[in-house]
């Protein structure tokens, strides 16, 4: 039995190949590069409601404040939504109502943002100084 046991030992010895060492090949991977100053790019549009209602986009006007649902507002958002998705930036609305507003206006404007699919939603109001106040 042990006769056998050897023989296969033998057999399996001569039959195996040995392992190939690889050849080296000569090119660096990339490294991981420290920057002091982290890049973020955020892609924001303002949104002003006036004391009537008369609602626009970065100093361009939108729907008149009778509409029932801004669809103006909300396509041009989505497209907005889409492009900074497509540019991999976060899209941000800021909603700067004037201090008179009523808020049934920035409810309809809310509306048109969550139509249009964006989530990140600041406000902003006038201070005392005449600057704005981001909330």
């Amino acid at each position: 039995m042990i006769d056998c046991v050897f023989l296969m030992l033998v057999y399996f010895m001569v039959t195996s190949t040995l392992e190939r060492e690889e050849a080296d090949l000569a090119f660096q991977l990339p490294g991981k590069t420290e920057s002091e100053a982290k890049a973020t790019t955020i892609d924001e549009q303002w949104i002003e409601i006036d004391s009537v209602g008369q609602v626009s986009i970065n100093g361009h006007p939108m729907d008149s404040p009778e509409a029932e649902q801004l669809a103006e507002l909300a396509s041009v958002l989505t497209r907005f939504r889409q492009a900074a998705e497509a540019a991999r930036v976060t899209p941000v609305v800021t909603i700067a109502p004037d201090d008179k507003t009523p808020h049934l206006y920035i409810i309809k404007v809310m509306d048109a943002i969550r139509k249009s699919g964006l989530e990140q939603i600041h406000f902003s109001m006038d201070s005392e100084a005449g600057s704005r106040t981001l909330f």
